[in-house]
């Protein structure tokens, strides 16, 4: 029997019981994935984090997430709460950590300000898939519960990573937003035969002014209908953004924004969202900012 110490964190938020929850374990050495998958399970988060001491010398620390069915390779509210948790319990200084997680070694600053923190994410090589066929876009959008005139003409459904790949779904407004039902059994055979479990819907019609883009984000085959505030696909939404001049950033070598998200579900949060641009316009790397709270500590013992 070892004690472990669990945290119960919202990410991308200040305040309690908004934003998305995260479990996170800060000292998980000694377990093993049957039991990281069973905690995960039982916490019922959208992903629980667990961390490890460094495996090599090229990382910091060894950082695995879990849905409640399933190891994910990177999860962006996951490592905002893991490493928020992390440095309050270590009462770390403003400092860069290199974590090993399943997309890669990636950087992560921590952002001491008074006896607070904010996590800063960067994340994974930038990839686009070719956008969808009309076949395949037209279950997507009979899925959603959408007609092709629902969506922004400029922007086509495909799929991008920076890490754990979206589909990015673009519509004119965010009524239609507002309005998703979508059909998760359909969502989850396209997400089997694509390869992409999570559909990032967004849009930049946004009721609020300090908020560039409005966005839900449903992955029914991760066992996550409808994830409140997700972080991974900031960098893959940056990137996209850009690519396809949905804004603006002409002469610009970065690009900053917020998305507004868990509005539907009751736990609204922002993602602040940089994304770095070359000299020909291209996006060439993306991060996520997050501010975090503490809901609880707890003693796990396996």
């Amino acid at each position: 029997m070892k004690s472990y110490n669990l945290y119960q964190v919202d990410s991308f938020t200040k305040q309690k019981f908004s934003g998305n929850p995260a479990g996170v374990v800060t000292n998980a050495a000694g377990l093993n994935e049957v039991q990281m998958q069973k905690i995960a399970r039982e916490l019922n988060n959208s992903e629980t984090a667990f961390i490890f001491p460094p495996v090599d010398a090229d990382h910091d620390l060894h950082v695995r997430f879990f849905t409640p069915t399933m190891e994910v390779p990177m999860c962006g509210h996951a490592t905002i709460a893991a490493h928020y948790a992390y440095s309050v319990e270590n009462n770390l200084p403003s400092m860069q950590i290199v974590q090993k997680v399943g997309a890669g070694n990636l950087p992560v600053d921590i952002v001491k300000t008074g006896q607070d923190y904010k996590i800063i994410m960067t994340q994974g090589d930038i990839k686009f898939e070719s956008p969808f066929n009309l076949v395949i876009k037209s279950r997507i959008c009979d899925a959603l519960g959408i007609v092709d005139s629902d969506l922004e003409p400029e922007a086509p459904i495909q799929i991008v990573s920076t890490g754990h790949s979206k589909i990015l779904v673009c519509l004119k407004s965010f009524e239609q937003l507002r309005l998703l039902t979508p059909t998760f059994s359909d969502l989850i055979k396209i997400s089997h035969e694509v390869g992409c479990n999570g559909y990032l819907v967004f849009t930049k019609d946004s009721p609020d002014p300090n908020c560039f883009i409005n966005a839900r984000m449903f992955g029914p085959a991760l066992g996550i209908n409808e994830d409140p505030v997700n972080g991974s696909s900031g960098g893959a939404l940056g990137a996209y953004l850009v690519r396809h001049q949905l804004i603006e950033h002409s002469g610009q070598h970065e690009v900053r924004f917020k998305v507004r998200q868990g509005f539907s579900v009751d736990r609204p949060g922002i993602v602040e969202v940089v994304v770095d641009i070359d000299e020909a316009g291209n996006p060439t790397l993306g991060k996520i900012i997050g501010d975090a709270v503490i809901v609880y500590k707890a003693e796990l013992v396996v």
